[in-house]
């Protein structure tokens, strides 16, 4: 492996550290940073991802609290539950964790979500001034890997930066924030999707490769330029008999060859993921601050 490996956990820990100074300074205020998170179902996966934001919320000393209903739940009764958060002063941040039940509007409860509390930046208003390259609060995982290109000297200005995926959670956000004038961005922005021609000739003109397709191994080798960065925001699982649970994680980046090619490369897990939790982290300090008017001093 020649790659240079990208390393989400020591960033992100870096990042929580800047986070943890920001809710010292808010509680000598007499304002704790509080975040609430909605839980619709039982779904496994989503179960893990909530667990893990109430964990690290609680280890920065921001206030968290899960709440959990039934997947059988009404849209009127989600609605009426955001509602109730969006009126309540204690509460700064608002995230209904996605995918939601099929009989309720994913849409219509992030539009619900009051844009000032809306830390996972999906509410129109918050994507509008992402666009306008006037954020209030940024796209949790976009925003984290700019934090790894920052963090390790990554040059995007004038750089090719190829997006394979265009979802609202990553892929577009992602080209936004790149095309930007201004520091960390200014990149030209391809974005390949499913109805792309000829993907792997565009990936190859990559200087930044950033996987988001939700496809186990899709990027391999061929499809990467000698010496580009590589960004897999990708998390499959997949069979591995051979392992204690009988699977494992992989991206959307067949590791090993790629890592061969490259010149820096992010892990899964360990590269992009942490990233993200810290992201929301900040999210939620800076909508705290917004919401109380709090001003910085020194």
């Amino acid at each position: 492996m020649k790659a240079l490996l990208l390393d989400g956990k020591e960033v992100s820990a870096r990042l929580k550290e800047k986070v943890t100074v920001q809710v010292t300074r808010l509680k000598s205020s007499g304002i704790t940073p509080r975040l609430v998170v909605i839980l619709v179902g039982d779904d496994p996966a989503s179960a893990v991802y909530v667990r893990n934001k109430a964990r690290t919320s609680e280890k920065l000393g921001i206030q968290s609290e899960t709440i959990t209903l039934k997947a059988t739940i009404s849209e009127k009764e989600l609605l009426a539950c955001i509602s109730k958060l969006n009126r309540d002063d204690t509460v700064h941040g608002i995230l209904v964790q996605l995918p939601l039940p099929q009989h309720i509007n994913s849409e219509k409860i992030i539009e619900a979500i009051l844009p000032d509390k809306d830390v996972d930046c999906f509410h129109p208003r918050n994507v509008g001034l992402l666009m306008l390259g006037k954020p209030y609060l940024l796209p949790c995982t976009p925003a984290g890997i700019v934090e790894i290109l920052k963090y390790y000297k990554i040059e995007t200005s004038g750089k090719h930066v190829v997006i394979l995926g265009r979802s609202n959670i990553v892929g577009k956000p992602m080209a936004n924030m790149l095309v930007q004038k201004s520091a960390h961005a200014n990149a030209t922005v391809t974005v390949v999707h499913s109805r792309t021609k000829n993907i792997k000739a565009l990936c190859l003109q990559a200087d930044i490769l950033i996987a988001a397709i939700g496809k186990a191994a899709f990027v391999t080798a061929d499809m990467v330029r000698e010496d580009a960065v590589v960004i897999d925001v990708g998390i499959n699982r997949v069979e591995a008999p051979d392992t204690p649970r009988g699977y494992k994680i992989v991206g959307d980046v067949d590791f090993i060859p790629v890592s061969g090619k490259a010149a820096a490369i992010t892990p899964v897990p360990g590269g992009v993921g942490p990233m993200t939790i810290a992201m929301l982290m900040q999210n939620t300090v800076t909508a705290a601050k917004h919401l109380t008017n709090f001003i910085e001093h020194g």
